[in-house]
């Protein structure tokens, strides 16, 4: 039977630990300058209906690094953008490749993916989850502190796609999760009942100083995705208050870290001098994207 990975909770706890173990050995031999081909003889499929700078890079190199060939597909130059059903294009591109990675609009394009498709599927990125970039964060977080399950983790800012997984992942990981929104820009409801149903704690509020207060792990994001555009000025005005700086950051634990799955627009969600500091693990949550995907890659394709 094949295997996706549509949502955070496709896996177990035990798959996230082996899928974590084999991003770090391959992390290890990329750096000892040590191959691992793999994936030889297989093909990713990276069909993108939204811009990509690290979901497009990493899968891509990923996948040439374990031995593959990874196929770039614009939805936009596909019959998919002129009307084909999903269903049509899922059945045919599983004759081509081994399996498909989506980055889309709308969850339930992949989800149809996924069901049609008599290969593994992807989320690179959905207005629900998104699910790689947790693996990432997940990933960083343990090569930063050792055990996870204690930790207290705050999200602060926009209640989208990326901190619905994290709610999600305290099912997996055992830490505490506490998110600070404004109104009207909560995590998605159904979600939080989930992980809470599941084991996961997960606790809301409003001021980014509760959330944040004795936090190990700050994370934050955008405050206008891709698809937001038309809402900029008031998303402006209504996050304000929820930038994390250093001030904000004093308030967390000593040994605090922060974390930015990227693009960063500094001065909003985060300061540059959060960003550019000492207590900022961006930019190696930003390299873990590739070993992560690469260990995913490897669990799907060699089970």
């Amino acid at each position: 039977m094949k295997k996706d990975f549509i949502s955070i909770l496709d896996i177990s706890r035990a798959e996230l630990e082996g899928i974590l173990a084999e991003a770090e050995k391959l992390k290890r031999q990329k750096k000892a300058g040590v191959a691992h081909e793999l994936l030889a003889g297989k093909t990713l499929a990276m069909i993108f209906e939204k811009a990509s700078t690290r979901t497009h890079i990493s899968f891509e190199v990923g996948m040439n690094e374990l031995g593959g060939h990874a196929l770039f597909l614009n939805a936009r130059d596909m019959q998919i953008w002129r009307g084909e059903e999903i269903r049509d294009t899922a059945r045919a591109a599983s004759r081509y490749v081994s399996a498909i990675m989506i980055r889309a609009y709308k969850h339930s394009t992949i989800e149809e993916f996924a069901e049609y498709a008599t290969i593994p599927v992807i989320n690179g990125l959905s207005d629900l989850e998104h699910p790689c970039q947790l693996l990432a964060d997940i990933m960083t977080m343990k090569e930063h502190f050792g055990s996870i399950s204690d930790l207290n983790v705050a999200w602060v800012g926009d209640g989208n796609n990326v901190c619905n997984s994290l709610i999600l992942s305290t099912v997996l990981t055992g830490y505490d999760v506490t998110v600070a929104t404004p109104k009207g820009y909560e995590p998605e409801e159904t979600i939080v009942k989930k992980a809470r149903s599941l084991g996961g704690h997960v606790k809301l509020v409003r001021k980014p100083e509760a959330a944040v207060k004795d936090a190990d792990v700050i994370i934050t994001d955008t405050w206008i995705s891709m698809g937001d555009d038309k809402e900029r000025e008031v998303r402006l005005k209504v996050f304000e208050q929820y930038t994390v700086d250093a001030p904000l950051l004093r308030l967390a634990s000593k040994g605090a870290r922060v974390l930015h799955c990227l693009p960063a627009h500094r001065g909003q969600e985060i300061s540059d001098e959060v960003m550019e500091g000492g207590q900022s693990l961006v930019w190696d949550e930003a390299e873990n994207r590739l070993h992560a995907q690469k260990a995913l890659l490897v669990w799907l394709l060699k089970k």
